[in-house]
């Protein structure tokens, strides 16, 4: 005979707000639990880049100027692209010394300064324009993109079903090679992951192209993992 804990939440009615934070069912059975992922895959409505300046001169300071006034107009080359305020977020801003090696000696050349932002754009079909509109602003290199779905709702709940139905299937099958008639549920969780990102890719300033940068958006998938334990039945 074997015991399966259930949290509390999940049994309500057997038991009062001031009983025992655990409640046990019997399983008459034998049991089995399944893991299973199900992936649901649409197109991507945002897409994530990043842009970053960076800026070298003899002084911290002199470094850091030169790199506020270059990021300075990237940032307004965004807001001019009509980019909402709250898409735009600064992720790191960077001061360090930089060194050439001369064999086994450093020698210091001066002070490299960085500064990031993370970009949200809602129009997947405009990446690629906007990537050259960032370099030609001023930007010393990218990163992206990144698609994914604002609202993956319906595709968590497709996915989801799908999930349920075939570990549903998997233990009924487990329980007739095993001399039984059916199953029973005593137990599911979850675990979920939203579109899957491309990798990034990293890019040094270019020229202008009268042609956009090629931005191929495919699909992402949104995937839900179930783990369902259940009791073989007679």
């Amino acid at each position: 005979m074997t015991r399966i804990a259930l949290p509390l939440a999940a049994l309500t009615m057997a038991a009062s707000p001031l009983a025992a934070a655990e409640v046990t069912v019997t399983a008459q059975g034998p049991i089995v639990e399944l893991s299973v992922t199900e992936t649901v895959k649409g197109r991507p409505d945002l897409v994530e880049v990043g842009a970053g300046v960076t800026t070298e001169a003899a002084t911290a300071v002199e470094a850091m100027r030169l790199n506020a006034e270059q990021m300075a107009r990237v940032v307004q080359r965004i807001r001019s692209l009509g980019i909402a305020a709250d898409d735009v977020q600064t992720t790191g801003i960077n001061l360090n010394a930089a060194y050439d090696y001369n064999g086994q000696r450093q020698v210091f050349r001066g002070y490299q300064a960085s500064n990031r932002v993370s970009v949200t754009l809602r129009k997947v079909d405009e990446t690629g324009r906007i990537l050259d509109a960032l370099v030609a602003a001023g930007a010393t290199d990218l990163s992206g993109p990144s698609f994914s779905i604002e609202d993956d709702t319906a595709a968590q709940a497709q996915a989801r079903k799908a999930a349920v139905e075939k570990a549903g299937a998997m233990a009924r099958q487990y329980a007739e090679w095993s001399g039984y008639t059916g199953v029973r549920v005593l137990k599911i969780s979850e675990s979920m992951q939203g579109g899957m990102p491309v990798p990034y890719m990293r890019a040094q300033a270019m020229e202008a192209s009268s042609a956009p940068t090629p931005v191929e958006p495919g699909l992402v998938g949104t995937s839900v993992s179930v783990s369902v334990t259940y009791e073989m039945t007679r």
